[in-house]
């Protein structure tokens, strides 16, 4: 098949929408991201890229705490409104249940399926966004979504972005288990 040229604008896929949670000037705050990724084994860390003109950047900064909510395909309408507004104009929090966890600054929403709540370790400043980097002190799940003692994508459902065409997407097929698919390549 012929290679054409794809430009620079180009997302790693899937991209989980993910709602950021932070206290700001006392009132938790819920943004839209979807440049989230695992970024360290141990101790568990995540990196998560926010605009640097965001209003959760404040948040992120006040507390040295934040969390990483993953919201499935019933919560579609409110994670794309937290992408919407910002929370300098609207308080988001009504939109959730809010809990926290043993930081007690990083709020995280009941209705996610999944919640991580993060202490901040480091900002990498970028030319637009802030790189946040975060240890997982704690996680939280819905028991529906665990599977012999593990998370399982397809009950947590979670919603998945494309880009640049903006689009919502949920889990497809299983294809295979990592580190055993190419084991038959082995000489």
């Amino acid at each position: 098949m012929k290679k054409i040229a794809a430009g620079t604008n180009v997302f790693i896929y899937p991209m989980p929408v993910v709602l950021v949670g932070t206290n700001v000037k006392g009132r938790a705050n819920f943004m839209a991201v979807g440049f989230v990724s695992r970024v360290n084994a141990a101790p568990p860390m995540l990196a998560v890229g926010i605009y640097n003109k965001h209003y959760t950047n404040e948040g992120m900064k006040e507390n040295g705490t934040f969390s990483v909510c993953f919201p499935d395909a019933r919560l579609i309408e409110k994670a794309d409104y937290c992408g919407i507004v910002s929370g300098r104009k609207v308080d988001k929090s009504t939109l959730f249940s809010v809990f926290y966890g043993e930081t007690k600054t990083a709020p995280m929403i009941e209705e996610c399926p999944l919640s991580l709540e993060c202490r901040f370790v480091q900002t990498v400043e970028l030319p637009t966004n802030n790189l946040y980097i975060g240890e997982i002190v704690a996680s939280f799940a819905d028991e529906r979504c665990i599977t012999e003692g593990k998370l399982d994508i397809q009950k947590l459902n979670p919603l998945l972005l494309t880009m640049p065409d903006n689009r919502y997407w949920t889990v497809g097929a299983f294809a295979g288990n990592a580190w055993e698919a190419g084991k038959g390549l082995k000489g």
